[in-house]
């Protein structure tokens, strides 16, 4: 790993800030700690900057020496927490009960942070970089909403890279891939309507929880019979509501709620169609009717080749050939980036956090977990890794 020393001279500060954010989360689009402590150390920094998108999300603006170019680029962190019990066992544990930094959002914000100082201090580049710090990427749409409050028109950019920490690759590597790395996160809901009755009396009835059953198995169908074998995708049952609590009583309704999960649009797209139809097939079946509703979360992350080759370049630079994937295999989870990467082209990658000599280190633990903590030894080859993508991607190769 290849991190220069005026960066790790950063580090000490930076961790300090990471860990305030730690011990001070804050969910989505209340993150006013985050919000104000960005604010407070891009101002004593001279970094000018606008607040207030999405709430409490900040747009800073650093210039390269030379601007000629007309070149601009986005780096995107997010600032938002879970609401989960911690259970880490840190020194700089969640102060509120309920809420934590689960996710390592209060690292990446860090690192970017870092990022902004080192640049502020050190423009040998050409054209300008646009520093995101991005609200209520869990679930509240953080991503669309600072899209919809006119990012990329009040800060053009030809391309755009964002970062996330990963527990399950060791500490050091970084990795990629040059098309989908995350998948889109939807949801959907059934109500079947039924006619209820005695138990002992079925032939008057309409069952909707046999027809809500047979729904359950027969769904799975679509992704083992009507996604590509080389594609991939889920569609899981998460909930499964009928019945009146009485053991003699047929119900008059089922209700489930599912989640769905693809990478290729057309996947997904799918997936939204067909499950509606079978829905409807089996109760017109069955003689009853079917409600089917389908709420879009969060679109695919899908990097784009060039970006992703200009990124695998930055990454070998930062953590040396031995340590970089760029062909990692995509995950089923979700993240909102997708959404500006729908809107500007550019590339997503991973960072390792884990300590696999270490088994029950908290930089171990999986996303989401309360016993997860983001490992602060990360933050240097952070910030150099963004420091080298600008000095690359705004490289002025006529000198």
């Amino acid at each position: 790993m290849t991190v220069r020393n005026s960066i790790h001279a950063l580090a000490g500060e930076i961790v300090a800030c990471r860990r305030a954010l730690h011990e001070n989360p804050q969910t989505a689009y209340e993150e006013t700690f985050a919000s104000q402590m960005i604010a407070d150390k891009l101002t004593e920094w001279g970094i000018p900057f606008e607040r207030g998108i999405a709430v409490t999300g900040i747009v800073a603006t650093i210039e390269g020496e030379r601007t000629g170019s007309g070149k601009t680029i986005g780096l995107r962190a997010d600032m938002d927490a879970l609401d989960i019990l911690e259970k880490s066992g840190q020194d700089w544990s969640s102060k509120t009960p309920g809420k934590m930094h689960g996710c390592g959002h209060d690292g990446h914000t860090s690192m970017l942070l870092g990022a902004a100082k080192y640049l502020s201090n050190n423009r040998d580049f050409t054209g300008k970089v646009h520093l995101i710090f991005q609200p209520a990427e869990e679930s509240g749409h953080g991503a669309e909403k600072m899209i919809a409050e006119g990012l990329f028109e009040r800060f053009p950019m030809q391309a755009i890279y964002g970062m996330h920490n990963w527990p399950t690759l060791p500490k050091g590597v970084i990795a990629l891939n040059p098309g989908p790395i995350m998948a889109s996160s939807d949801t959907f809901e059934l109500v079947f309507h039924g006619k209820g009755g005695h138990a002992a009396m079925p032939e008057s009835t309409v069952d909707p929880l046999v027809l809500a059953a047979q729904f359950v198995t027969d769904v799975q169908a679509l992704v083992s019979r009507c996604v590509d074998p080389v594609d991939a995708a889920v569609v899981s049952i998460t909930n499964f509501n009928c019945g009146t609590g009485a053991k003699n009583v047929i119900a008059d309704t089922a209700i489930l709620t599912g989640s769905v999960r693809a990478f290729k649009p057309e996947t997904r797209a799918m997936l939204e169609r067909r499950i509606g139809d079978l829905a409807h097939a089996l109760a017109g079946f069955h003689g009853a009717q079917a409600e089917y509703s389908y709420t879009k979360q969060c679109d695919p992350t899908i990097n784009h080749a060039d970006h992703a080759a200009l990124c695998a370049d930055v990454a070998r630079k930062t953590a040396g050939e031995a340590s970089v994937i760029t062909n990692v295999l995509p995950c089923m989870a979700a993240e909102d980036f997708g959404s500006m990467l729908q809107k500007v082209p550019g590339c997503y990658i991973w960072m390792g956090q884990g300590e696999p000599d270490t088994p029950e280190s908290p930089h171990n633990k999986g996303l989401h977990h309360p016993g997860y903590d983001f490992n602060d030894s990360i933050i240097p080859m952070g910030i150099e890794y963004w420091v080298r993508l600008v000095e690359t991607a705004l490289g002025d190769k006529s000198r």
